[in-house]
């Protein structure tokens, strides 16, 4: 008998349910007293990337992309043919120039050439002398001497004229002195830095193209704020569809402003922005947790804690989050979702309210 009776006080005492107790709190709304109370549903809109900080950037060339194409010789500017934004391609001509002195060059060129035939017949035939006994080694080897100095002076005499711009295989053909300026590369003429009946120096710039498939944003960030950057992060450009990625973060402090370099690589199509622009840019970090985006009227705070209303058959359930990031209009948020939900986006302090029995209840 005393054994049944501890048992019966044994069942008496057990709580209810531990799975119910923990359970999360359910407000129970109708269909109709969801859409008298104004809630707007919506889904979870799920995120890789997390919001770091905004920063002002200017759009450049890269290093090895921009180049200054120059006069190879001193001359007058007879035709520029191309202007500022032409495309151009590798081999092109952008420029005529009328050089007198590349007459010069052709004729020691001549000269040269002609020099090395005559010391070339020589050393054949003093070759042939010296092999049949009729003249001394040593006045062969002054011959090949001579033919070997006639080589390095046609070597130098044809190098100095194609640098400058003239063409060793025409000189054999007629002395001109017109000049062709030809584009190294394929690009876009940045910069036009002379004038058609100029006269000028060797080497003087003529024109500046950039190869644009590959643009550099240099962003200054507060020196506060770099530790929390990575090489590879990735970026956006405000107002754009155009995203980069961190490729160098400086070691140095502007002493102007405080800021440190940090540059962004942009390889794909950037119609939407233009070499010395200014622009804004996003630095995110790519997360490696589930994270979900939310206006901030789908968020409510109790207790120093945030919650979400997930939508039940019977109302909302009352669900825990964590705030990553938050912005002007819209959190960033984790919590335990699978990202198919649907919750309340509008409307969170209206169940707030009948959640801690604030607001009237259902009727």
């Amino acid at each position: 008998m005393k054994k049944m009776l501890l048992a019966m006080s044994l069942v008496v005492l057990i709580p209810p349910s531990f799975a119910e107790e923990n359970a999360p709190p359910l407000i129970k709304l109708s269909t109709a007293h969801i859409e008298n109370l104004g809630i707007t549903e919506g889904k979870l809109t799920p995120i890789t990337h997390i919001p770091v900080l905004n920063a002002p950037a200017k759009v450049l060339i890269p290093n090895n992309n921009d180049y200054v194409i120059s006069a190879p010789h001193m001359g007058i500017i007879q035709k520029l043919n191309a202007a500022i934004g032409d495309s151009v391609k590798k081999g092109e001509v952008l420029a005529h120039i009328d050089s007198p002195n590349l007459l010069t060059l052709q004729s020691n060129y001549l000269k040269a050439q002609s020099a090395l035939n005559l010391a070339s017949a020589a050393y054949q035939r003093d070759k042939s002398l010296a092999q049949e006994g009729i003249i001394a080694t040593r006045r062969v080897q002054e011959t090949q001497s001579q033919f070997n100095a006639a080589q390095i002076n046609m070597k130098e005499a044809g190098q100095l004229l194609e640098l400058a711009g003239g063409n060793a295989a025409r000189a054999t053909e007629k002395l001109d002195s017109h000049l062709t300026v030809r584009s190294p590369l394929a690009g876009v003429v940045i910069e036009r830095m002379a004038v058609v009946g100029a006269r000028v120096d060797t080497l003087t710039p003529l024109y500046r193209v950039a190869d644009l498939h590959t643009l550099w944003l240099d962003i200054a960030v507060p020196q506060e704020r770099v530790n929390a950057l990575n090489v590879g992060d990735p970026v956006s450009v405000e107002g754009t569809s155009i995203t980069a990625q961190i490729s160098l973060i400086g070691q140095s402090v502007n002493v102007d402003d405080q800021t440190i370099l940090v540059r962004a690589v942009v390889n794909q199509e950037h119609g939407d922005i233009r070499v010395g622009q200014k622009v804004t840019v996003h630095i995110d970090k790519v997360s490696k947790d589930v994270l979900f985006r939310v206006p901030n009227t789908a968020i409510a705070q109790n207790d120093d804690k945030a919650f979400i209303f997930v939508r039940h058959d019977s109302g909302f359930i009352v669900t825990p989050i964590t705030l990553i990031s938050k912005e002007d209009e819209e959190t960033i948020i984790q919590g335990n979702l699978r990202g198919t939900e649907t919750i309340a986006l509008k409307g969170a302090a209206v169940l707030k309210a009948n959640w801690l029995g604030v607001g009237s209840a259902e009727q």
